[in-house]
């Protein structure tokens, strides 16, 4: 049967399984539904929805170039399909003008006016379509029917809204918090600009804006479990830094864990048993009493697990259950977003490719999950004079120290600057080409037993005794990445408890953990650090290619500065630390983000 224009003005089409000359309609979510409506700005179509989306049918492509109107200008061409898994909303606009077919300045002068619309009632589906220049970078798409009948676009809209309730992980309640100061002092306007995309998703938002340094952490550290599950999520206005703050309240009263072992445990088994630290030299394996693996880091030789409570492990192996499971972690639900407001977003750069506020928001409207992995960082001591008293810090990106630290504590005399502060403060620690004094120790992976650098059986390496770089292939996270897609060892493992190591009467557990990347720059000339320093901002460099920089992935490390003072950078959060642990946890956050594609 032929549809013609006089179809949407007169005689709407609602058809089941795909029966154009019929005139019932169904409620069922399930069935075809198929009309002729106007399309604003492109002309006549037959509007068709499946169980996966909506196909649309040009009837009249004559009088357009295809572009559809978005705003002021053609942002998009005209497309066939729209998937479900695209769209975040539709609303219906009730009586009024929609513009027909868009014409060419020639078409203009020839017919002597411009197209006028008509007026009808109208919906919009509110999509996106990916940048064709950057594909990481996502623009909002609206496309706008109208029909004459007031039923059948109400009849489109309930049955586009059944469509969507079924698309699962999508949010509905959001806890939002805002930093006004980040970056440049943007973080009201980036949500403002944002907002109206949560509202057509029908997102409900609780939106906080910070009053000071640590509000967010302090709102975070209190809250009761029960009102976190009332959120499917929290969303972060601002940069890393205040991610950082969000995620460390939210960890610190919630994540139980042993700690990594500090420098001082390296150093005394390392006399009592000559390095042989990691590996059982008889192959032998004690088994824990728990049959729950890899839940647990790397160890367990440790009294706090940084909440001032005793750790989960007794000394003969076996558990001691005492972990809040009224919010496990890591949460099949629960998850994080960051929208970009701040100094360099890193870790939005780095899970969507783009540091773009649209495509951060649509990624959250639209439930979109990866998992990210945490590493624990433990400082054992402030400095040298200190007494040890493990204090537990959590990082999402990145922990610096030397240049990175120093930069990071130069720069906070200069917030006053912007963003502008880290170039400037990173210029003058630069040319003081200072020095940095350390003792670092790893757990060496079975990838790099089987390309050793140091002496054969030997785990557990130090800086000073490092005999030459090792160059290790960057593999870099993209959408559906296999190492994202397999199952994170914690996500079925509630237990606290692992299968221990045993050697000189020092435990290690095994791990089937993520990894730390383990960057140490060794003494270089100061040009070739610069030129160290440009391939590492810069997009597709290659800043591992320097035979001053050893390159080690490790699950865990501790470290030991010689040094009068010791500053890290920690998500780009100052942090002072003569002594402390890391380890790596994977997959403990989930947060709303697709991964950056080719």
């Amino acid at each position: 049967m032929e549809i013609n224009r006089e179809d949407y003005i007169s005689d709407p089409k609602i058809v089941e399984s795909g029966n154009v000359g019929g005139a019932t309609s169904s409620s069922s979510s399930s069935s075809v539904l198929k009309s002729a409506l106007l399309l604003e700005n492109v002309g006549d179509v037959v509007l068709t929805l499946n169980s996966d989306g909506l196909s649309l049918e040009l009837l009249d492509s004559s009088h357009n170039d295809g572009s559809i109107i978005s705003g002021i200008k053609p942002v998009q061409k005209f497309v066939n399909e729209i998937k479900f898994s695209d769209v975040y909303g539709v609303e219906f606009i009730n009586y009024g003008l929609i513009n027909g077919p868009r014409q060419s300045k020639s078409e203009q002068c020839f017919q002597g006016r411009a197209s006028h619309g008509s007026e009808m009632y109208r919906f919009t589906v509110h999509s996106f379509q990916k940048s064709r220049s950057q594909p990481c970078l996502w623009v909002l798409a609206v496309y706008s029917f109208g029909h004459k009948d007031l039923q059948t676009c109400r009849t489109w809209v309930d049955r586009i809204n059944a469509s969507l309730n079924l698309e699962r992980g999508r949010p509905e309640n959001l806890l939002v918090f805002i930093n006004p100061m980040s970056g440049k002092a943007s973080g009201r306007r980036t949500w403002e600009t944002v907002a109206p995309i949560f509202s057509r998703a029908k997102v409900k938002t609780k939106v906080i804006v910070t009053e000071r340094a640590g509000h967010a952490f302090d709102v975070m550290t209190s809250a009761a479990n029960n009102e976190l599950k009332s959120y499917n999520g929290v969303i972060a206005v601002g940069g890393d830094g205040f991610f950082n703050e969000i995620l460390n309240g939210f960890l610190l009263s919630r994540h139980k864990a042993p700690y990594p072992p500090s420098p001082s445990d390296i150093v005394h088994s390392d006399q009592r048993s000559g390095n042989s630290l990691f590996r059982n030299p008889n192959g032998r394996v004690t088994e824990a009493t728990c049959q729950n693996e890899d839940h647990s880091p790397l160890l367990s030789n440790s009294v706090y697990n940084g909440t001032g409570l005793a750790n989960f492990r007794t000394e003969d192996g076996t558990c001691n259950i005492g972990q809040d499971f009224e919010f496990p972690l890591p949460s099949e639900q629960f998850r994080f977003g960051i929208i970009p407001a701040g100094s360099t977003d890193a870790i939005v750069m780095c899970t969507t490719g783009t540091r773009d506020p649209i495509t951060s928001a649509l990624n959250i409207v639209l439930g979109k999950k990866v998992c990210l992995d945490i590493a624990q960082v433990v400082r054992w001591k402030t400095t040298t004079a200190s007494d040890i008293e493990p204090y537990v810090r959590y990082a999402a990106s990145f922990a610096g120290y030397g240049f990175y630290g120093d930069v990071i504590a130069e720069s906070e005399k200069y917030r006053w600057m912007g963003p502008k502060r880290y170039d400037y403060a990173g210029t003058k620690v630069f040319l003081r080409h200072c020095s940095y004094e350390a003792e670092v120790a790893y757990i060496e992976t079975e990838s790099e037993e089987a390309n050793p650098t140091v002496e054969k059986g030997q785990l557990f390496s130090r800086l000073r005794k490092r005999q030459g770089p090792k160059k290790s292939e960057r593999v870099v996270c993209r959408t559906n990445c296999g190492v994202c897609n397999s199952k994170s060892d914690y996500m079925s493992k509630r237990s606290p408890c692992s299968t221990p190591y045993s050697s000189s009467g020092t435990r290690w557990l095994r791990s089937k953990d993520g990894f730390l990347h383990l960057l140490m720059i060794r003494d270089c000339p100061h040009a070739l650090y610069l030129w160290h320093l440009t391939q590492l901002a810069k997009k597709g460099g290659q800043p591992l290619n320097f035979e001053f920089v050893e390159h080690h992935k490790t699950p865990a490390f501790t470290f030991t500065s010689f040094g009068k003072q010791s500053v890290w950078n920690l998500d780009g959060e100052l942090f002072h630390a003569h002594q402390l642990s890391a380890q790596v946890f994977r997959g403990l956050v989930s947060l709303f983000a697709s991964g950056p594609e080719v």
